[in-house]
């Protein structure tokens, strides 16, 4: 089943989409929290946004842009503000398709149906993680933080993924070590302590200083900011 975000400050015409999507049944969020989309996006992890331009704090261009920075997933702008300029502004800022309000629901699904099929009828789906606002996109083996981009090794993505979906909890040595071994190499706790260290150098160059904390004789975990004093040994 294909999940749909809706990114709509207009309650009534974001209830109506959802209704309207989920009995063609698509999993279909509403995003609540507009202040920060990006953690909503990372939360639902959709295969297709519906954005409209004008929300508040700040606008639909805003943040399509931002999704762009970490995910390729189709992004439909939805507006009433259907002039020439807002509709090259769309596109221009990473969007896949512009339909001007007032639509007619059965033609925007008609819409989402092709732009899904030709989006992942032979494309792998994207996956992304959030924390603090570091995005780890699990298919590209990337790392996008304060509009820096990180190339992950296979090794690095693998510890970022695994801290990451268990985030502020302590993950053991032992489990870690246990996902790096699918690769082509065995990992013992030296090389997991090499890998480590490596890693956080490089998240500290994109400003993520004591992202990974050390929990001594257990193992790591992703912190919190609160939680940034912890022994990085």
């Amino acid at each position: 089943m294909y999940r749909i975000l809706i990114v709509e400050d207009d309650e009534m015409i974001a209830g109506s989409l959802k209704r309207h999507l989920e009995s063609w049944d698509y999993d279909v969020v509403c995003a609540g929290d507009f202040s920060n989309i990006m953690a909503e996006y990372a939360s639902a992890s959709p295969q297709l946004v519906l954005m409209d331009i004008k929300l508040p704090f700040f606008n639909g261009y805003h943040w399509c842009s931002e999704i762009r920075r970490v995910s390729k997933v189709p992004i439909i702008f939805l507006s009433s503000a259907a002039d020439n300029m807002n509709i090259v502004m769309a596109v221009n800022m990473g969007g896949d398709d512009f339909i001007a309000k007032p639509f007619d629901l059965d033609v925007l699904t008609v819409k989402i149906q092709a732009m899904l099929r030709r989006s992942y009828d032979f494309v792998s789906q994207s996956t992304v993680l959030e924390h603090m606002g570091a995005m780890l996109n699990l298919t590209e083996a990337t790392l996008t933080y304060g509009g820096e981009k990180l190339e992950l090794t296979r090794n690095e993505l693998r510890i970022l993924q695994v801290l990451m979906e268990n985030k502020e909890k302590v993950v053991a040595r032992d489990t870690l070590m246990t996902r790096l071994w699918e690769s082509d190499s065995y990992v013992d706790e030296n090389t997991l302590s090499v890998n480590v260290n490596r890693l956080r150098r490089k998240l500290e160059g994109v400003g993520l200083v004591d992202f990974i904390q050390t929990k001594k004789s257990i193992g790591y975990r992703i912190g919190s900011r609160e939680g940034r004093n912890e022994n990085r040994s």
